[in-house]
């Protein structure tokens, strides 16, 4: 049936990007960060395409996708103090001044604000996840930084697949109606209580986490991921859009399948710096 497809379709989906993540870190840190700068730009030419946006803004548009390689080169240097701050600082206050310059203020506001965002989306916080890599190898946990981005990746992508299953198969009390329908309570505590075992059993394999850390990202993963699902299910909504593309089988497009990582990947970013780097 249609259910039943569409699952089979989105976990075909769903090995395919882990293996395609798996094999570009496995090769080499070079081509993970090219990887994941080209899902940004897969990602924001998407979010760009869907926002309206004025003719004034064609030039500020080359600006936000200049962004990208600069991201990506502080990512591949290391440099965590530009990292940090190129984004939500630097590019935060240039658009606004690449924008006036056209002199066009009808519509500046809500411009400024939807460019600035997408960028925070696509790419900011998607590139936490490519600095993971430069995360050390510990006594703890000899995978360093490819086996955080693994686990991170891995219930990320799981969580999606457990929300979305035990919500066909049990789903009866709707958690969001306004924002996604297809949401219920039993399929997002049942995607919770998966990923948080999943977690459990898996930390000690490719992370430092000890068991108190790895139950706190257990919980962290797939709240995160539900938060960043419904945050681009209400951009949708808004925009009147079933899909942000049609790129991936089952998924729509590249924004379809990491609006969880949006928001999983900086936060877990943080939180493992945080406790151990």
């Amino acid at each position: 049936d249609k259910n039943t497809s569409e699952l089979v379709q989105r976990t075909q989906s769903w090995w395919v990007m882990l293996a395609i993540f798996t094999v570009s870190f496995l090769v080499s840190k070079t081509v993970s960060v090219v990887v994941f700068a080209l899902i940004s730009f897969l990602a924001l030419k998407e979010y760009f395409s869907m926002i309206p946006t004025r003719r004034a803004d064609r030039r500020v548009l080359f600006w936000a996708y200049l962004a990208i390689p600069v991201q990506y080169f502080w990512v591949y240097d290391e440099y965590y103090g530009m990292f940090a701050v190129f984004i939500p600082v630097y590019m935060f206050l240039f658009l606004p001044f690449a924008s006036l310059v056209s002199q066009k203020t009808e519509g500046f506001l809500r411009s400024v604000g939807t460019l600035n965002w997408g960028l925070m989306l696509c790419v900011f916080s998607i590139s936490h996840a490519a600095f993971l890599l430069s995360l050390p190898a510990t006594e703890a946990a000899s995978a360093g930084g490819p086996g955080l981005l693994l686990f991170l990746i891995f219930l990320t992508q799981f969580n999606d697949v457990a929300q979305y299953t035990w919500g066909k198969m049990l789903g009866r009390r709707k958690i969001i109606p306004g924002v996604s329908p297809n949401k219920t309570w039993e399929g997002f505590l049942g995607g919770v209580g998966t990923t948080f075992c999943l977690a459990i059993v898996t930390a000690p394999l490719v992370t430092p986490f000890d068991l108190f850390h790895a139950a706190a990202a257990g919980l962290l993963i797939p709240i995160a991921g539900f938060i960043g699902d419904v945050t681009v299910s209400a951009l949708k909504r808004d925009l009147g859009v079933k899909d942000t593309g049609s790129l991936i089988p089952g998924h729509g497009g590249i924004l379809d399948r990491i609006d969880s990582l949006t928001f999983t990947a900086p936060l877990f970013f943080h939180f493992t710096r945080y406790f151990y780097y």
